[in-house]
């Protein structure tokens, strides 16, 4: 048993693709269109974004007590957050900074939806 894919709702797919995919460095594994409403899979070795366009839905309207984060691993947090903040002009939500108890170095920035996306550095 494995975790494949966890689904969002996205009000612009191509901006959506924009920040995961152009900027973010996420592969876009696939996609489908059901009952009018697209899904793009995104993500890399070990699980996917599922991002869901319904061009018929309300915007999301992401909420961070129901879902708090979604987290992906980068070589540099730091390098990574500057360049997601020039390339996107994203909110940094908080970092970078270290989680000793983790070792890890991480960094909280929002998409253009509002979720927030933990870039998360090894430090081992």
């Amino acid at each position: 048993m494995d975790v494949i894919h966890t689904a969002i709702r996205v009000s612009d797919l191509e901006a959506a693709r924009e920040f995961y995919v152009d900027a973010l460095g996420l592969d876009e594994a696939w996609s489908f269109t059901l009952g009018g409403v697209e899904n793009v899979y995104v993500g890399g070795e070990h699980g996917e974004i599922q991002l869901r366009y319904d061009p018929e839905a309300d915007a999301p309207a992401p909420d961070r007590s129901t879902i708090d984060h979604l987290a992906v691993s980068v070589d540099d947090v730091v390098a990574t957050t500057e360049r997601m903040v020039a390339e996107t002009g994203c909110t940094v939500v908080d970092g970078p900074l270290v989680v000793e108890p983790a070792n890890a170095r991480v960094s909280f920035i929002e998409d253009p939806d509002g979720y927030v996306v933990e870039l998360v550095e090894s430090l081992d």
